[in-house]
C-alpha cells in the first residue's frame, strides 16, 4: 500500500516502475524511491533479525540514523534501506545477524 495522495505532500509523482528481487521474490518498485518504501508497499515488514535473540526488525526512524532497516543489498550487508534508492534489478536479502559480504 502506498500513499498516493497526501494533504500536505500532495500527489505522489510516479517514477518508472522497475523490478527488484527480495529474498528471491520479484516485486515492483518505483525507480529512486527508498528500498524500505518499496518493501512496505509490497507488504514486507521484516528487514533483518538481531544477532543475539534473533528478533525481527523493520523500519524504525526512516532517517538513516538507526540500523533497524539494514539489509544485504547487491551483496553488501548493513545497507540502510530507508535512505538507499531503488534501482532496476537490485538483489535484496533479509539480513541475519551482522550479515556477510559475498
Amino acid at each position: 500500500m502506498r500513499i498516493m495522495e497526501h494533504p500536505i505532500l500532495e500527489k505522489l509523482k510516479e517514477n518508472e516502475k522497475v523490478k527488484i528481487r527480495v529474498d528471491g521474490k520479484e516485486i515492483e518498485a518505483f525507480r529512486g524511491e527508498p528500498i524500505a518504501a518499496a518493501l512496505m508497499a509490497n507488504g514486507i515488514r521484516i528487514f533483518r533479525y538481531t544477532r543475539k535473540y534473533k528478533e525481527s526488525r523493520g523500519i524504525f526512524c526512516a532517517l538513516g540514523r538507526c540500523t533497524d532497516c539494514v539489509m544485504t543489498v547487491n551483496g553488501i550487508p548493513n545497507t540502510r534501506t530507508c535512505v538507499t534508492p531503488v534501482e532496476n534489478g537490485m538483489e535484496i536479502e533479509t539480513q541475519h545477524s551482522l550479515g556477510r559480504l559475498r
